[in-house]
Formats: structure tokens, C-alpha cells, sequence
């Protein structure tokens, strides 16, 4: 059958939970998702983090895309917050936006995170303690599902999926063409076929940000460019940060420097976790896991520092200038580089006998260096005072045995313009996830996938 009720292109949070709501309040609606990589269990990548490999080209890159998503191996964190992890409110509104990251959230409990712990900064002291020290500790709910666990729930949503959902998987979406005049459907087309629906959701993630930018000009959709994170990934001993993890988990905590008043932030904290790889289109950068599993566990804790640049005219494009930063890394270490916070501040490179001699025992076998060769010295100033600020709230963080793996890169997409519903100025044709610009984060990607298909089955 090639004709659909509706088409999802891109099996990521946003387009699995569109498919569910879809199919779960209307099981008679005809549903296909097309999915550029694997199938989860066929999800495997050659750079295994044990040592450092060479990217070899993945016709499909099994970290970046297939079904879940580049968050299929991510720590398994559901923020549920607006101050960070994307714009979506500014879309729906901000109680909207929490009710359905909630709803997710209780989803995912039921698909097999039941037993995990939802953390709060609601009523904590911390708050209170950053603020003393110059530091803005953000507001959230955050749900702990682990890289383990989060695998487990994608598992069992695909399989309530599967014999409702026609899935297409490495079948990549070349393109997709407007029907008749406005409202009639789409032709979504494959190298193999075209495929007809009256509505379609794009949810490609920041994989797809070179696919979604050919396609809004093919369709004449309006967008605008977007930020980059560029920063480091900080490997301590997990009792540095212990007092903060084991009430908040993850602490999201914002600094502005004193000499650029540039905004330097903590993300993606991971207590007793470890530093991995991640290929990104070639690039390889750096980030971070942890389990729920205590087997799994490691005396380390990590998280990276970011700080966001935003670009102004006439400059575009914002992931290129994050690449070509991630490239000289790339180029210098043959991948990620480590460098003791010490040895950078000294203004000199590691090696690897006095990061073997060091305190913390690295968690990913990265090529001792000099970032200061690597990142842009603002940047790199702003990370320096970041940590100075830290080691008020948390001594030790300033240590010399503290490690710092770089680079790490946050890539956005540009910024789709769509309407309070998501809609793209292409009567159903709809933008979601973090291929819009609009979300950045599971939650949030996972809520728009929500919202749109509720949008879509009042009007079926």
C-alpha cells in the first residue's frame, strides 16, 4: 500500500510518540514511518569506546540515526522543564508544554522505566548556595532512565508498534512534493517508490539538518539560523559532586563570566558514569553515559561545559563553524583529546604519565593534548572560569587532576518558521523534534510529537 492517512519521516522521540498517539486514540488510521537507519537491535557502530578508531563511513551512522534517535544511546534523561532543552512553549504555551512532557513521562513508566527516580531542584538549598557563589541553578524535574533502561523502553514501544505502524527502516526520504493545491497531501519519495499521505510530520533530528535545510527550499519554507554549543567534557571523582547528584541528579547550572559576560553552562551530567565517543556526520566529538545498572557504575562522574555562540549576519552557518573546531581536534589527537585542568592551566600539553599518576583514572582511552591549540580563547576562558566557579559549590572541581576531553559539540538545527501548531505555511505539513529548531531535548522532542498528532486526530 502506498497511500497513508499519514507519514512520519524520522523513527526519533518525536516521530515514535507521534506514531503512538496516533495509533493508540485512532487504531484505524493508516500510519508509516520512514527511517533513514536501523532498527534498534540492528544499531551497532564500529567505535566501541574503548579505544580510539577512525570513523569508517557508516552508510547509516548507528549512533546518530535509526530507530530512537541520536538519544537511543544517551543517558536516558527527560527534563521536564522550560528553561531549557528548547523553545516549544513559546509554540503552545508553557503549562502545555509541561502537562505533555509529563504525559510522555508517564509513558515512558509504563514501556519499562518503572522504578526509576524523578529528581526535583524544587525546594532545594542549592539554589540558593549558586546564587551566593554567582552561579544560576535552573529549574526542573528530571527523570533518570539510563542508557540501559531508556534501551529497554524503546525496545517495548517498538514492539506495541510494530503491527500497527508500517515502518520503513535504512530507507532514506529523498524528498517530499506538495499535492494538488493547499491541504491535498504530500508525496514523500524514496529510491525505491512514492508514497502519498494527507498529512505529513518531519522529525529528523539534528542528523537531518542538511536534509531539512535542502528541503525547506524545495518548499519554499522560511528559516533562520541557530545557535552552536561548543565546550569540554569534565571527568572528576564522583565525591566531588556527590552532595549535588545524589539529591538533583542532574544539575543544570548557568555562569556568566566576568570578562566576556559570555553564559557558560553545565550539561548532561552523568554521576558515576563514563566519557564515550560520538561520530557526528565524520566528526568525532565527545560525551557522556551512566547506568542505572551498579555493575556499570564507575568512581567518576562527567558533564560537559558549553558555551552557546550565536551568529549574526552575515554569517549562516553556525554547525559549520562548530565542525571546523571539532575537526581540528580530530586533526591534532586523531580524535578526542584529554588534557589535565592543571597542564592547561600551566600552558602546557598532558602526557600520558602525569595523567596515569593523576587522581582520576579516565574512563575513555582519548589522546593526552593541549586543548588551548583546539578551542577559541574566549571560549576557553569562559570554561576556566566556569570551573573556578564550580569549586565553590563543589571543591575540587579545580583540581589539577580533573580532566577535560574535548571537544564537545552541540549541533542545532536551523529554525523552521511554523505556526502555534508546528505547521509549516504547507497545510498539513508539519516540523517536529529537534530537526525544527524548536525542541533540543528528548522531553521536548518527544512532547511535539505528541501535540501534532492530537492536532491531526481532531481533524481526521
Amino acid at each position: 500500500m502506498n497511500k497513508y492517512d499519514v507519514i512520519i519521516v524520522g523513527a526519533g522521540p518525536g516521530g515514535i510518540f507521534s506514531a503512538y498517539e496516533l495509533v493508540t486514540n485512532a487504531p484505524d488510521c493508516r500510519v508509516a514511518v520512514f527511517e533513514a537507519g536501523h532498527s534498534l537491535e540492528k544499531r551497532r557502530c564500529p567505535i566501541d569506546g574503548d579505544k580510539i578508531k577512525k570513523c569508517i563511513g557508516c552508510k547509516s551512522c548507528s549512533i546518530m540515526s535509526g530507530f530512537g534517535g541520536a538519544g537511543a544511546f544517551s543517558d536516558g534523561k527527560y527534563n521536564i522543564t522550560n528553561a531549557f532543552g528548547g523553545t516549544l512553549y513559546e509554540y503552545i504555551g508553557r503549562q502545555k508544554a509541561l502537562d505533555l512532557m509529563r504525559y510522555v513521562d508517564g509513558i515512558n513508566m509504563e514501556y519499562g522505566g518503572e522504578g526509576t527516580k524523578l529528581y526535583s531542584t524544587a525546594g532545594t538549598e542549592f539554589k540558593k548556595i549558586c546564587m551566593q557563589n554567582k552561579l544560576n541553578l535552573l529549574d526542573a524535574s528530571v527523570r533518570h532512565l539510563g542508557t540501559d533502561i531508556n534501551y529497554i523502553v524503546l525496545e517495548n514501544l517498538y514492539a506495541f508498534l510494530k503491527d500497527k505502524v508500517d515502518f520503513f527502516f535504512d530507507t532514506p526520504v529523498h524528498n517530499i512534493e506538495v499535492l494538488g493545491d493547499a491541504g491535498e497531501g504530500y508525496r514523500v519519495n524514496t529510491e525505491a517508490a512514492g508514497y502519498e499521505c494527507d498529512k505529513c510530520i518531519v522529525s529528523v533530528g539534528r542528523s537531518g539538518s542538511k536534509w531539512m535545510e535542502k528541503v525547506c527550499d524545495e518548499l519554499n519554507i522560511p528559516t533562520k539560523s541557530n545557535r552552536v554549543d561548543i565546550g569540554v567534557r569534565v571527568e572528576l571523582p564522583a565525591v566531588i559532586f556527590s552532595h549535588l547528584t545524589d539529591e538533583l541528579y542532574e544539575s543544570k547550572i548557568v555562569y556568566r563570566t566576568q570578562q566576556f559576560e559570555d553564559n557558560v553552562r553545565t550539561f548532561c551530567m552523568n554521576p558515576k558514569g563514563s566519557v564515550v565517543n560520538e561520530n557526528t556526520n565524520g566528526i568525532i566529538t565527545v560525551n557522556g553515559h551512566s547506568y542505572e545498572d551498579k555493575e556499570k557504575q564507575t568512581e567518576n562522574t562527567n558533564f560537559a561545559l558549553l558555551v552557546s555562540k550565536h551568529f549574526s549576519e552575515p554569517f549562516k552557518d553556525s554547525n559549520g563553524y562548530g565542525e571546523s573546531i571539532a575537526r581540528l581536534s580530530n586533526m591534532l589527537g586523531g580524535g578526542v583529546i584529554v588534557q589535565r585542568f592543571g597542564d592547561l592551566i600551566r600552558g602546557r600539553r598532558s602526557n600520558p604519565k602525569r595523567i596515569e599518576e593523576g587522581m582520576v583514572v579516565p574512563t575513555l582511552a582519548a589522546t593526552p593534548g593541549d586543548l588551548s591549540l583546539v578551542l577559541p580563547k574566549r571560549i576557553l576562558d569562559g570554561i576556566i572560569e566556569m570551573i573556578y566557579a564550580l569549586d565553590k559549590i563543589a571543591p575540587g572541581t579545580a583540581n589539577d587532576d580533573t580532566l577535560l576531553y574535548g571537544v564537545e559539540v552541540k549541533f542545532y538545527n536551523m529554525e523552521v518558521k511554523l505556526d502555534e501548531h508546528l505547521e509549516t505555511l504547507h497545510k498539513g505539513l508539519y516540523i517536529i523534534g529537534d530537526g525544527s529548531g524548536v525542541t533540543h531535548s528528548l522531553s521536548h522532542a518527544s512532547a511535539s510529537g505528541v501535540y501534532v498528532a492530537r492536532k491531526i486526530l481532531g481533524e481526521l
